[in-house]
């Protein structure tokens, strides 16, 4: 009898081990982890009273922290939540005003634009576009007569640089003196 005292003792000062290592480790309490840990067996656990209580125990203490635990991480994603919505409701309320001030220049442009057009008429509107198209082709006509005459110009300062080096070598020639008759 005293020895299976013993050993029943020393089974539960295992069990207490076990449930203390899986604590520490914050793993994850169960009966068969108890079990595995403490080297017992899983009739031990629920035959034994004093075993049977203290995994209980344990396991309600992990369900507890894992419950405040899950809590806690509620709250805070719930806070951040909550910082998100706030943020996006000034985001949203910043972008009202803008999208406001945008629509209500636009409308003073677009008013900008019909006093204008009424200030002309068609036959305004025509006369002027009949003046652009020929200022537009004599611009083209001048572009073009200022070339040829930039090209007359460069063939003019050619032909003066060669009739210079041609008085040049005539008078080198006149000066020379020529061979005794």
């Amino acid at each position: 009898m005293a020895a299976r005292r013993r050993k029943t003792e020393t089974a539960l000062e295992r069990v207490h081990q076990a449930i203390t290592r899986l604590r520490r480790e914050k793993a994850q309490v169960s009966v068969a982890a108890v079990a595995r840990r403490a080297n017992v067996s899983l009739t031990f656990l629920y035959d034994n009273a004093e075993a049977r209580a203290a995994v209980a125990a344990a396991m309600a203490q992990a369900g507890e922290r894992r419950s405040r635990t899950l809590a806690e991480q509620d709250d805070e994603r719930e806070a951040t939540w909550r910082e998100r919505a706030l943020n996006a409701e000034e985001a949203l309320k910043a972008a009202h005003t803008e999208i406001l001030t945008q629509r209500t220049r636009i409308g003073e442009l677009l008013g900008q634009i019909r006093d204008l057009e009424l200030e002309w008429t068609q036959e305004a509107v025509q006369r002027i576009t009949t003046e652009n198209t020929t200022l537009k082709q004599r611009v083209r006509q001048l572009t073009t007569d200022n070339r040829t005459l930039d090209e007359d110009l460069k063939a003019a300062r050619s032909n003066l640089r060669f009739q210079d080096r041609r008085m040049v070598d005539l008078e080198a020639r006149i000066t020379e003196p020529g061979p005794a008759n």
